[in-house]
């Protein structure tokens, strides 16, 4: 007898803001409903606010099923929500940060700041060191990663990483582009 295959998860690094474009919401909104219409298991840092509090609302008035994690000293800051399928509560930031990755097939990243750019960035060096083989996404709405896609562009024309690191993170410009790259490498 065949065993139900585990639900698949994509982890979802984003802003506690929502930022100068309804367009960075809408986004979110798209994603997460699109996350639970696939049977993708939503994971994330368990705040209700900004685009974190949107892509969870929309997933859960859809149906799926969410996983937040989020750090003590945030739950009051970030207003935790407490309402998920599954509610961490860490330590650490750099705990919060594992828990999410490891409870994770893919990473997702819409517009956000230094704490979305944090996330990102280590879990592409552990991808350029070749600890896991996880796709990363860029959600690019209206160009918003442009400037960080130049940016790696430099880095690797000035020889500070190999052009491989290129490869490993996709830029797309809407959550259906997202959505249909998941269910190509994770099923669904």
């Amino acid at each position: 007898m065949n065993s139900p295959s585990p639900t698949r998860s994509v982890c979802v690094y984003c802003g506690s803001r929502t930022g100068d474009d309804p367009a960075y919401g809408a986004a979110a909104e798209a994603l997460g409903r699109g996350l639970a219409e696939a049977g993708l298991r939503l994971v994330y840092g368990a705040g209700d606010v900004g685009l974190m509090g949107l892509v969870a609302r929309a997933a859960q008035k859809a149906g799926g099923e969410t996983f937040g994690v989020i750090p003590q000293h945030l739950v009051d800051w970030e207003v935790g929500k407490t309402d998920l399928t599954a509610y961490v509560v860490t330590e650490t930031m750099h705990e919060r940060k594992k828990v999410m990755f490891m409870n994770c097939d893919a990473v997702v990243v819409l517009p956000g700041g230094a704490g979305s750019l944090d996330e990102l960035f280590e879990v592409l060096t552990w991808r350029q060191l070749g600890l896991h083989e996880k796709p990363i996404y860029l959600l690019n709405t209206n160009g918003y990663w442009d400037p960080l896609a130049a940016l790696l562009e430099h880095v690797v024309a000035r020889g500070f990483a190999d052009e491989s690191l290129l490869g490993f993170i996709e830029t797309l410009p809407d959550a259906e582009t997202v959505l249909s790259g998941l269910k190509d490498r994770l099923g669904g």
